[in-house]
């Protein structure tokens, strides 16, 4: 409890940190001279990096355990804040904002496969990704608005310097107070043999469409939130609507007996509450805004967590690296397709309106019959 107890500490740095920038980012892309075009791809190119660094951590995270990686992404990904606070021209940031990608790729699986290792009760287990969930949303309550905020005071310059000397600290409290691996329990794959844990997984590839369709909705709503009213809204009613998402989420986060619910079913209502926002925010302008990303945030508090426990359960608690390394590899490819895609066809249709179909088609590859969990990848696919 002691190591989950640091581990949600050093998150709530992190995240805080990092959500701190999503109001920001946009507009200072923009007072750099990019283009919309631009923003959607530097957005983007964040998740696209993310992937080398999803394929490396699978196996290393259950080699050597998450304390290294985790050390790695905060430390290093606070020295690129520095550099970033110095950028000139749109490409650097594009450039900073890849390498930043790959380094933070390592932090996601590395915190969930060493939380879900420090207990094999599912039900703890589902407790405990709650926990990660309401120390990811508290701190996106409070840092959007709080960057935004600093960036009035400070200046774009001085808010990427606070944000990086914030990660690397962290990163350095990290490495003091984080057990070795050889102190803690780390879940290498059950009982199964190390060759077939690299082999294979026991469910099928296709489930990780689910995660995939969630960050791409994301990213598409990341987006387009900042550039609402033709990219003049202002930069703190733009973290003030972020705040508003994670305040929902905050709520059914701190509703810690939804844990008792089958995952699957927690899954299946969460997609469909976000696809019933999403839709709203296409076709329902006569909505107050604020409302609509508040149950938004209502249905990603439910559905987050959720989904980990999910992939614990049929991963029987066994190859946890490697199988939240492949579902933050679907993620990060949502979310790079995700505002790439917003920022091509927003001038012909409403990204809001695909992001609801496709969540809507997701609801079909749910595994709600037990077979499905037997399911094998094919045995040639490694990481």
């Amino acid at each position: 409890m002691k190591t989950a107890i640091w581990l949600y500490m050093f998150l709530f740095l992190a995240f805080f940190d990092l959500h701190a920038q999503y109001p920001v980012l946009t507009p200072f892309a923009i007072s750099l001279g990019a283009a919309p075009t631009f923003i959607g791809w530097m957005m983007g190119i964040y998740a696209l990096t993310h992937l080398p660094g999803n394929l490396l951590a699978g196996n290393l995270i259950d080699k050597q355990g998450s304390r290294r990686y985790i050390i790695f992404s905060l430390t290093f990904a606070g020295i690129i804040l520095l550099l970033q606070a110095h950028v000139q021209l749109p490409w650097q940031l594009l450039a900073l904002r890849s390498v930043s990608g790959f380094v933070l790729a390592f932090l996601s699986p590395a915190c969930l496969a060493l939380l879900a290792s420090l207990s094999k009760d599912p039900v703890t287990q589902g407790k405990y990704m709650s926990g990660h969930g309401v120390v990811h949303t508290l701190a996106s309550v409070l840092s959007p608005a709080a960057g935004a905020f600093i960036v009035a005071k400070a200046g774009f310059s001085g808010t990427f310097q606070s944000l990086g000397w914030v990660l690397i600290f962290t990163g350095i409290m990290a490495y003091l107070t984080i057990p070795k691996p050889s102190k803690l329990t780390v879940s290498q794959g059950g009982n199964n043999k190390p060759q077939e844990a690299s082999k294979a997984l026991p469910f099928s590839l296709r489930l990780y469409l689910i995660p995939f369709a969630t960050a791409c909705s994301q990213g598409i709503l990341f987006f387009e939130l900042p550039l609402r009213a033709n990219g003049q809204a202002s930069i703190m009613s733009t973290g003030l609507l972020f705040s508003s998402v994670s305040l929902g989420a905050l709520v059914t986060l701190s509703m810690l007996f939804l844990n008792k619910y089958a995952p699957v079913k927690r899954v299946a209502l969460g997609i469909f509450g976000l696809a019933l926002c999403f839709y709203a925010l296409a076709a329902a302008d006569q909505l107050p805004l604020i409302a609509i990303l508040f149950t938004l945030g209502i249905a990603k508090g439910l559905l987050f967590p959720a989904l980990s426990s999910l992939f614990i359960e049929l991963s029987g608690g066994g190859r946890l690296g490697k199988v939240f390394s492949y579902q933050s590899i679907a993620m990060s490819i949502g979310s790079f397709i995700g505002p790439i895609a917003s920022g091509q066809i927003r001038d012909v249709i409403s990204p809001y309106f695909i992001a609801f179909l496709l969540l809507m088609i997701i609801l079909l590859f749910l595994p709600f019959h037990k077979k499905t969990q037997s399911v094998e990848i094919p045995a040639g696919i490694s990481v």
